[in-house]
């Protein structure tokens, strides 16, 4: 969900960033026509395409590096290449297994496409063509679901895997902002294009006055055994205080305590984790109760919680506090 954009390495061999990786639900509900809502069948249907949101009064360019700008998505066609690269991705690069509908279109998609604003991070140095304008190309993007939109809705995505009602009602007159669907194309997965994306993030949470982020990281595989380490070490030395803490859905949770406090080499188990909680856990962010065994993309998921006034000051004075560092 969150990369850490002062830590992200480049030099060829090095860790790259992560990606969210979130499966589609109701993978068996979704290939039945009869089960799907207007809404659903709008976001399913390789020739329908959800409307992108209304910016609301945010800026047009949201921020630029070089040739790199992020912003919002614009028209439905942005959209359409937001989601084929999330299958590029997720299913051609990574081990998801794509339902019927997202194999015919080779786009991901699922019913929250209809109701996200989608982050892009677009690249304007592309090759000219003969008789052709040269198209920007999205190399990365991100879906974000405001909590007054998700209301109004269906809810949380991330509420299909985690009871994430309790920590909402702890409190109250806090906005929750989700972030989900997360990616990079694999040649710009470096420090450029992550910054872009966390400054684009940063606009938006402080345009809609957000007061906590939250989502799914991953960590590749399933079976919580072979990452005692890691689990152990986010559950002794990561999880969120009660207040902010929410607990993986009865029936799907497996334990995070694998290991005593005093068998967890911190050192070590941070080395292992992957990039994209160790960027949140540099951020400030907290871990969630239980983790979940997601069988459909081969991993297991953890709820990471990001309250902003839990973010690491030097995160804020690193884009600005205006969001300013890389405004276009």
């Amino acid at each position: 969900m969150v990369y850490d954009p002062t830590q992200v390495k480049t030099s060829q061999g090095a860790a790259q960033p992560d990606v969210i990786r979130v499966a589609p639900r109701g993978f068996t509900n979704m290939l039945r026509p009869s089960n799907w809502g207007t809404a659903t069948a709008n976001a399913l249907l390789p020739f329908r395409t959800p409307a992108p949101a209304d910016a609301g009064g945010l800026p047009t360019i949201l921020g630029r590096i070089g040739s790199l700008e992020v912003r919002l998505a614009r028209t439905r066609k942005e959209i359409k290449q937001a989601q084929r690269l999330r299958f590029r991705v997720f299913y051609e690069e990574m081990s998801a297994l794509p339902n019927a509908t997202s194999m015919l279109s080779r786009r991901d998609i699922d019913e929250y496409d209809a109701i996200c604003d989608h982050l892009l991070v677009l690249d304007y140095d592309v090759p000219k063509k003969a008789f052709r304008t040269p198209r920007p190309q999205v190399v990365g993007t991100y879906r974000l679901l405001r909590q007054d939109v998700a209301d109004r809705h269906w809810g949380f995505y991330t509420a299909g895997e985690f009871d994430i009602q309790p920590l909402i009602d702890t409190n109250p007159g806090k906005r929750f902002l989700e972030l989900g669907r997360s990616c990079v194309l694999k040649p710009y997965r470096n420090k450029r294009t992550v910054e872009l994306l966390w400054h684009g993030i940063w606009t938006y949470v402080l345009h809609h006055r957000i007061d906590v982020m939250l989502g799914c990281a991953s960590l590749e595989g399933t079976n919580p055994d072979q990452m005692a380490l890691q689990l152990s070490f986010l559950h002794h030395f990561a999880r969120a205080p009660e207040n902010w803490r929410a607990h993986a859905l009865a029936g799907r949770g497996v334990a995070m305590d694998r290991l005593p406090k005093e068998a967890v080499d911190p050192k070590a188990a941070l080395h292992a984790l992957p990039p994209l909680v160790k960027g949140y856990l540099r951020l400030g962010a907290f871990i969630g109760e239980g983790a979940v065994i997601d069988h459909q993309f081969g991993t297991t998921d953890v709820l990471v919680v990001l309250p902003v006034e839990a973010i690491n000051p030097r995160y804020i004075d690193h884009f600005g506090p205006a969001a300013n560092r890389h405004a276009a």
